[in-house]
């Protein structure tokens, strides 16, 4: 039944509905709501940080270092802490960094380098960066060539790229791979520049570590994998090396 309201409304209240206690509360589809329901809490997943303190036992690898302005070689030693082990969010992360040698030349700001290194891998978070960081350190006395015709401008990049070979294995950066496709293609391609230019090819002895090329005598070097591997055949400069070129 309507009512005609003869004046204006100043003032109003609700008046709540008695209800019996012993009903349970229903919704607005009359389907009873269950009170004090258990919610299961997610699991905790930790990340680095740099509070995270260091356990007795940590999971490492060692990589060596030769390079030709020096007689002795440079240890690297990374130690991964295991986060989260047993889960589906079980990981390993850098977390401590050592590098030794017989060579002390270096020896200060080598220690100087793995404080500050092992700092950044504890602070967490994407420490890949160190990897571009380390490779753009460029020697003023000049760099070297390794064996396979690799050019290193510095022994801070070779550091570098011993990080970047760990961080690979341990799945904190994707490694990306020539196809098989691409490979038989660029190895087709020295057969035939081989065949056309040195006929009589022979094998080089392999007599030091660092003066062995992979790729032609004659060929230059790749602005983008650092190696002495692009020839021209065809009109088209390639690198034999990462499939870079000019052509597309």
């Amino acid at each position: 039944m309507a009512i005609q309201l003869k004046s204006k409304i100043v003032n109003y209240e609700l008046i709540e509905q008695p209800t019996d206690s012993n009903d349970q509360s229903t919704t607005s589809n009359d389907k009873p709501v269950e009170k004090n329901k258990a919610v299961k809490p997610d699991a905790e997943i930790i990340q680095m940080h740099e509070k995270l303190e260091r356990p007795e036992m940590l999971l490492g690898s060692t990589y060596k270092i030769k390079t030709p302005q020096s007689e002795h070689a440079l240890y690297i030693t990374i130690n991964d802490v295991l986060l989260n082990q047993g889960t589906e969010h079980e990981m390993r992360r850098p977390y401590e960094i050592f590098i030794n040698s017989k060579n002390m030349d270096h020896f200060q700001w080598i220690v100087a380098l793995t404080r500050i290194i092992s700092a950044v891998f504890r602070k967490g978070g994407d420490v890949t960066f160190l990897v571009d960081e380390l490779r753009s350190v460029f020697d003023p006395r000049g760099g070297y060539f390794k064996r396979g015709g690799k050019y290193k401008p510095s022994l801070v990049c070779e550091i570098g790229d011993a990080i970047e070979c760990h961080m690979k294995m341990i799945g904190m950066i994707q490694d990306k791979n020539m196809d098989d496709c691409q490979k038989e293609m660029l190895e087709a391609k020295r057969k035939e520049y081989d065949t056309i230019n040195n006929p009589h090819k022979q094998e080089l002895k392999k007599d030091s570590e660092n003066e062995i090329s992979d790729f032609p005598e004659n060929a230059q070097l790749c602005v983008k994998c650092n190696t002495k591997a692009v020839i021209s055949m065809d009109g088209c400069m390639t690198c034999l090396n990462c499939g870079d070129s000019k052509c597309g």
